[in-house]
């Protein structure tokens, strides 16, 4: 028996017109080209130049003038070249020099896909039966440069979802701030990315710093250790291994006065700067009864995967830092909802067919995991993976997962677990419970459905997914309807 699905009739389209003001930097001699021709200009048509900028702009970006004096800071040191002191600049000259290192980046111009969904921290104002949600999206622009947005709605009783307002001053964050380290599980996640170690010890480096450093006494101690040791290729590739570490830690605040459909979550560290990719999102429950919301995703640099874990508690801060162990070195990662026999447990993969099972004391430490699943059906024969974080229902966990089959198809299928022992199948559906239809196999990449997360709302299952890596939507399915059709497809 085919289990039922209701499609539902609304579409995240990707929208060029939403874009955010980034820093924009060509080389020394351009910039100082650039500074000098604002300083030549007399003051007066400095601000008859900045006028109509500030003007157009500001429609677009909260706060445009502050953006300019931000990006003026990261080149001010230049002026010293020109024997000129920043502070002796009035206010039009330092943002008129400002605006010439800022472009506008639109982050959904190729694609809005990959979507997960959780409950939103805020269900205030929401009616019986209703639900008010979040959705993560990954949005791609220009050079397939991704990273992590949102929208918010409520889903009724009859789980037809409506989006709220979005905002349309689109934010990076307001501060990042770089992460406090450890000596002890820096080294160790080191020791994990080692090839060449034997040859060149880390700690010839390492030793210099406290138990715990910041990221500017790491980069005083490269620096240093640049001029006194022999600088064979291989000491070069341990300091470039050390610092494209410790840029993978940092945190982010949001503004308050911003909508969480405006808040950005784009590449900050040097691993990321080809995209942040898949976040699956889950609210995490703990043994206290508190709850935190985790989304595991890959950053990807153009060359190396590097899966981090994103935290937040309220969607306005966020702390970001990678995943250590032997096995966090692929991507799909998804982490359980809860504690499982006191340990954490995430699914994984380690190759590219199977599903893997892990457990963990720490929440951050990956090091061993389990065969779970192989490919058992046509639809599946060339890879099985999960399509976001397991549910937990009375009958077991229920697991979307992905399956990529004939022509490189991507279908999505369900499995259910033992709840007390997640390593124990009780069914698989043996037949897709989602298959590309005649609209949703045309896109970037044809023939894909895909989903970073599910969650459950009065007894259906709501999956948001992407068509061809394109464009997202999100369908239904009645929950009992699908456990009872694997409990008897063991």
């Amino acid at each position: 028996m085919q289990v039922a699905v209701n499609r539902k009739n609304i579409k995240f389209l990707p929208d060029s017109s939403r874009v955010i003001a980034r820093f924009l930097y060509t080389g020394e001699e351009k910039a100082l080209n650039t500074i000098r021709y604002v300083l030549n200009m007399p003051e007066q048509s400095a601000s008859q130049a900045l006028n109509p900028t500030l003007r157009d702009f500001s429609l677009r970006h909260r706060n445009i003038s502050r953006i300019f004096e931000k990006h003026f800071n990261k080149i001010s040191y230049l002026l010293k070249q020109l024997d000129v002191d920043p502070e002796s600049l009035d206010v039009s000259q330092k943002s008129l020099i400002g605006s010439y290192f800022t472009m506008e980046y639109s982050i959904e111009s190729a694609a809005f896909f990959n979507p997960s969904i959780v409950e939103h921290p805020d269900q205030s104002e929401t009616g019986r039966d209703e639900k008010r949600v979040i959705l993560s999206f990954r949005a791609t622009g220009e050079g397939h440069i991704s990273s992590i947005v949102f929208r918010t709605g409520v889903l009724d009783k009859n789980n037809n979802l409506s989006i709220e307002p979005v905002g349309n001053m689109l934010e990076e964050a307001q501060q990042i701030r770089k992460h406090i380290y450890d000596k002890a599980s820096f080294k160790s996640k080191l020791d994990e990315m080692k090839d060449i170690h034997d040859l060149v010890p880390p700690e010839l480096i390492l030793d210099k710093l406290n138990d715990t450093f910041t990221y500017g006494e790491l980069r005083d101690c490269v620096k240093d250790a640049r001029n006194t040791l022999h600088l064979s290729a291989d000491t070069e590739i341990l300091f470039n291994q050390i610092m494209w570490l410790a840029l993978s830690h940092y945190e982010l605040d949001f503004s308050l006065d911003t909508n969480i459909s405006e808040r950005v979550i784009f590449p900050v560290s040097v691993n990321e700067r080809n995209g942040i990719e898949d976040a699956r999102f889950v609210k995490f429950t703990d043994d206290n009864g508190e709850t935190i919301y985790y989304a595991t995703y890959t950053a990807y640099d153009g060359t190396t995967i590097l899966p981090k874990m994103l935290e937040t508690r309220d969607f306005y801060h966020f702390k970001i830092l990678p995943l250590h162990g032997e096995i966090a070195q692929n991507k799909g990662m998804a982490l359980f909802p809860r504690k499982v026999n006191g340990k954490y447990a995430m699914l994984c993969r380690l190759d590219g067919s199977n599903n893997y099972i892990s457990y963990s004391d720490n929440i951050n430490i990956w090091r061993e995991a389990k065969l779970l699943q192989q490919p058992r059906f046509p639809w599946e024969f060339i890879q099985i993976g999960n399509g976001g974080s397991p549910l937990e229902t009375p009958e077991g966990w229920l697991v979307i997962t992905h399956g990529v089959g004939p022509v490189r198809e991507y279908t999505l299928g369900a499995s259910l677990f033992d709840l007390e022992n997640p390593e124990k199948e009780i069914g698989r559906l043996k037949s897709p419970l989602l298959i590309p239809n005649a609209e949703e196999r045309e896109g970037y990449v044809p023939n894909v459905v895909y989903s970073c997360g599910s969650m459950i709302h009065n007894d259906e299952l709501i999956i948001p997914y992407a068509m061809s890596d394109y464009a997202s939507t999100y369908a239904t399915v009645n929950l009992s309807e699908l456990l009872n059709e694997l409990k008897k497809s063991k």
